[in-house]
Protein backbone atom coordinates (compact mmCIF):
# COMPACT_ATOMS: atom_id res chain seq x y z
CA UNK A 1 0.00 0.00 0.00
CA UNK A 2 1.18 3.46 -0.77
CA UNK A 3 1.29 7.20 1.01
CA UNK A 4 -2.16 8.86 -0.25
CA UNK A 5 -5.77 8.02 0.75
CA UNK A 6 -8.40 6.44 -1.19
CA UNK A 7 -11.53 6.63 -0.94
CA UNK A 8 -14.60 5.66 -3.01
CA UNK A 9 -18.36 6.80 -3.31
CA UNK A 10 -20.99 4.77 -4.20
CA UNK A 11 -24.79 3.87 -5.36
CA UNK A 12 -27.35 3.66 -7.57
CA UNK A 13 -27.95 6.41 -10.25
CA UNK A 14 -29.39 9.23 -8.20
CA UNK A 15 -28.58 8.64 -4.88
CA UNK A 16 -26.57 12.62 -5.10
CA UNK A 17 -23.37 11.07 -5.20
CA UNK A 18 -21.69 14.16 -7.65
CA UNK A 19 -22.68 16.68 -5.27
CA UNK A 20 -20.92 15.07 -1.76
CA UNK A 21 -18.21 13.93 -3.72
CA UNK A 22 -16.99 18.08 -4.37
CA UNK A 23 -17.30 18.85 -0.71
CA UNK A 24 -15.17 16.04 -0.27
CA UNK A 25 -12.42 17.45 -2.51
CA UNK A 26 -13.01 20.86 -0.71
CA UNK A 27 -12.78 19.00 2.67
CA UNK A 28 -9.29 17.75 1.92
CA UNK A 29 -8.38 20.58 -0.48
CA UNK A 30 -9.16 23.23 2.63
CA UNK A 31 -6.39 20.70 4.67
CA UNK A 32 -3.77 21.16 2.67
CA UNK A 33 -3.82 18.14 0.83
CA UNK A 34 -3.68 17.29 -3.22
CA UNK A 35 -6.81 15.72 -4.11
CA UNK A 36 -7.88 14.05 -7.49
CA UNK A 37 -11.38 13.51 -8.31
CA UNK A 38 -12.01 10.93 -10.96
CA UNK A 39 -14.66 8.31 -12.20
CA UNK A 40 -15.29 4.86 -13.03
CA UNK A 41 -15.95 3.62 -15.83
CA UNK A 42 -13.80 6.25 -17.25
CA UNK A 43 -11.28 8.90 -15.91
CA UNK A 44 -8.00 7.92 -18.19
CA UNK A 45 -9.02 8.20 -22.54
CA UNK A 46 -9.10 4.62 -23.06
CA UNK A 47 -11.58 4.35 -20.22
CA UNK A 48 -13.43 7.14 -21.35
CA UNK A 49 -14.01 5.56 -24.66
CA UNK A 50 -14.88 2.23 -23.00
CA UNK A 51 -17.25 3.96 -20.70
CA UNK A 52 -19.19 5.03 -23.66
CA UNK A 53 -19.39 1.52 -25.16
CA UNK A 54 -20.64 0.24 -21.96
CA UNK A 55 -23.31 3.15 -20.97
CA UNK A 56 -24.47 3.25 -24.97
CA UNK A 57 -23.84 -0.13 -27.00
CA UNK A 58 -26.31 -3.21 -26.02
CA UNK A 59 -24.20 -6.16 -25.14
CA UNK A 60 -24.63 -9.49 -22.82
CA UNK A 61 -23.27 -9.19 -19.19
CA UNK A 62 -19.78 -10.94 -19.35
CA UNK A 63 -19.33 -8.67 -22.47
CA UNK A 64 -19.85 -5.55 -20.01
CA UNK A 65 -17.79 -6.74 -17.44
CA UNK A 66 -15.03 -7.17 -19.30
CA UNK A 67 -15.05 -3.39 -20.33
CA UNK A 68 -15.28 -2.37 -17.02
CA UNK A 69 -12.58 -4.52 -15.66
CA UNK A 70 -10.42 -3.14 -18.43
CA UNK A 71 -11.29 0.65 -18.00
CA UNK A 72 -10.58 -0.18 -14.48
CA UNK A 73 -6.87 -1.86 -15.15
CA UNK A 74 -5.97 1.44 -17.42
CA UNK A 75 -7.18 3.75 -14.60
CA UNK A 76 -5.62 1.71 -12.07
CA UNK A 77 -2.47 1.93 -13.93
CA UNK A 78 -2.45 5.70 -15.61
CA UNK A 79 -3.97 7.61 -13.01
CA UNK A 80 -4.96 6.20 -9.34
CA UNK A 81 -1.46 4.34 -8.47
CA UNK A 82 0.84 7.45 -9.20
CA UNK A 83 -1.63 9.75 -7.53
CA UNK A 84 -1.34 7.18 -4.41
CA UNK A 85 2.37 7.07 -4.38
CA UNK A 86 2.53 10.69 -4.59
CA UNK A 87 0.38 11.30 -1.49
CA UNK A 88 -2.56 12.28 -3.06
CA UNK A 89 -6.05 11.81 -1.86
CA UNK A 90 -7.98 10.12 -4.60
CA UNK A 91 -11.75 10.25 -4.35
CA UNK A 92 -13.51 7.47 -7.12
CA UNK A 93 -16.80 8.67 -8.42
CA UNK A 94 -17.55 4.21 -8.10
CA UNK A 95 -15.40 1.23 -8.35
CA UNK A 96 -15.24 -2.17 -8.06
CA UNK A 97 -18.04 -2.10 -5.22
CA UNK A 98 -20.41 -1.03 -8.58
CA UNK A 99 -19.32 -4.09 -10.81
CA UNK A 100 -20.58 -6.02 -8.03
CA UNK A 101 -23.67 -4.30 -7.57
CA UNK A 102 -24.68 -3.89 -11.20
CA UNK A 103 -23.79 -6.63 -12.82
CA UNK A 104 -23.76 -8.81 -10.12
CA UNK A 105 -26.94 -8.11 -8.46
CA UNK A 106 -28.34 -5.66 -11.08
CA UNK A 107 -27.70 -8.07 -14.03
CA UNK A 108 -27.13 -11.81 -12.08
CA UNK A 109 -23.81 -12.26 -13.46
CA UNK A 110 -21.42 -14.76 -11.50
CA UNK A 111 -19.82 -13.30 -8.55
CA UNK A 112 -16.98 -15.48 -8.76
CA UNK A 113 -16.00 -14.19 -12.12
CA UNK A 114 -15.91 -10.89 -11.12
CA UNK A 115 -14.08 -11.59 -8.02
CA UNK A 116 -10.94 -13.45 -10.07
CA UNK A 117 -11.51 -10.01 -12.63
CA UNK A 118 -11.09 -8.15 -9.13
CA UNK A 119 -8.20 -9.84 -8.40
CA UNK A 120 -6.36 -9.92 -11.51
CA UNK A 121 -7.38 -6.22 -12.43
CA UNK A 122 -6.25 -4.82 -8.84
CA UNK A 123 -4.06 -7.12 -7.61
CA UNK A 124 -4.96 -6.39 -4.09
CA UNK A 125 -5.80 -2.70 -3.83
CA UNK A 126 -8.77 -1.43 -2.30
CA UNK A 127 -10.11 1.61 -0.84
CA UNK A 128 -9.30 2.99 2.55
CA UNK A 129 -13.12 3.85 2.77
CA UNK A 130 -16.26 3.71 0.60
CA UNK A 131 -19.10 5.64 1.40
CA UNK A 132 -22.29 4.05 0.07
CA UNK A 133 -24.86 6.79 -0.45
CA UNK A 134 -27.96 4.27 0.26
CA UNK A 135 -31.39 5.43 -1.23
CA UNK A 136 -34.99 3.31 -2.38
CA UNK A 137 -35.10 2.55 -5.64
CA UNK A 138 -38.07 4.11 -6.42
CA UNK A 139 -36.94 7.91 -4.77
CA UNK A 140 -33.73 7.19 -7.13
CA UNK A 141 -35.80 7.02 -9.87
CA UNK A 142 -37.75 9.77 -9.45
CA UNK A 143 -35.04 11.95 -8.78
CA UNK A 144 -33.51 10.92 -12.17
CA UNK A 145 -36.44 11.77 -14.13
CA UNK A 146 -36.58 15.26 -13.04
CA UNK A 147 -32.73 16.01 -14.02
CA UNK A 148 -31.94 13.96 -17.29
CA UNK A 149 -32.64 11.60 -19.94
CA UNK A 150 -31.74 8.02 -19.19
CA UNK A 151 -28.77 6.05 -20.30
CA UNK A 152 -28.79 2.48 -20.92
CA UNK A 153 -28.44 1.95 -17.02
CA UNK A 154 -30.66 4.46 -15.68
CA UNK A 155 -33.38 3.21 -18.06
CA UNK A 156 -33.90 -0.22 -16.21
CA UNK A 157 -37.02 -0.99 -14.06
CA UNK A 158 -37.18 -0.21 -10.25
CA UNK A 159 -36.52 -3.81 -9.85
CA UNK A 160 -33.44 -3.57 -11.58
CA UNK A 161 -32.10 -1.47 -9.15
CA UNK A 162 -33.68 -2.70 -6.12
CA UNK A 163 -31.18 -5.95 -7.07
CA UNK A 164 -28.63 -3.52 -7.56
CA UNK A 165 -28.79 -2.30 -3.96
CA UNK A 166 -29.26 -5.37 -2.85
CA UNK A 167 -25.83 -6.03 -4.38
CA UNK A 168 -24.38 -2.93 -2.43
CA UNK A 169 -25.67 -4.34 1.06
CA UNK A 170 -23.65 -7.52 -0.08
CA UNK A 171 -20.30 -6.08 -0.04
CA UNK A 172 -20.84 -3.73 2.40
CA UNK A 173 -21.80 -6.49 4.59
CA UNK A 174 -19.04 -8.87 3.62
CA UNK A 175 -16.26 -5.54 4.20
CA UNK A 176 -17.66 -3.76 7.16
CA UNK A 177 -13.99 -1.92 7.81
CA UNK A 178 -14.30 -0.07 5.00
CA UNK A 179 -17.92 0.56 4.13
CA UNK A 180 -19.96 3.76 5.93
CA UNK A 181 -23.52 3.66 5.08
CA UNK A 182 -25.06 7.39 4.13
CA UNK A 183 -29.09 7.54 4.48
CA UNK A 184 -29.20 9.17 1.31
CA UNK A 185 -32.85 10.05 1.76
CA UNK A 186 -32.41 13.05 3.72
CA UNK A 187 -31.59 16.87 2.43
CA UNK A 188 -28.61 17.39 0.88
CA UNK A 189 -26.95 19.29 3.75
CA UNK A 190 -27.98 16.48 6.00
CA UNK A 191 -26.33 14.22 3.87
CA UNK A 192 -23.13 16.41 3.91
CA UNK A 193 -22.90 16.47 8.02
CA UNK A 194 -23.23 11.95 7.73
CA UNK A 195 -20.08 11.98 5.63
CA UNK A 196 -18.61 14.78 7.32
CA UNK A 197 -18.91 13.14 10.33
CA UNK A 198 -17.36 9.64 8.62
CA UNK A 199 -14.52 11.49 7.44
CA UNK A 200 -13.75 13.17 10.48
CA UNK A 201 -14.31 10.31 12.59
CA UNK A 202 -11.72 8.16 10.05
CA UNK A 203 -9.00 10.75 9.08
CA UNK A 204 -9.56 13.85 11.33
CA UNK A 205 -6.28 12.90 13.20
CA UNK A 206 -3.88 12.32 10.18
CA UNK A 207 -5.55 14.54 7.70
CA UNK A 208 -7.43 17.11 8.80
Amino acid sequence: MTGGLFITVEGIDGAGKSTHIESLRGWFAQRGHAVLVTREPGGTELAEALRELVLHRPMDALTEALLVFAARRDHLVQRIEPALAAGTVVIGDRFTDATFAYQGGGRGFSLEVLATLEGWVQQGRQPQLTLWFDLPADEAARRRAAVRAPDRFESQDVAFFERVIAGYAARCAAMPERFERIDARAEPASVWRQVQAVIERRFGAAWG
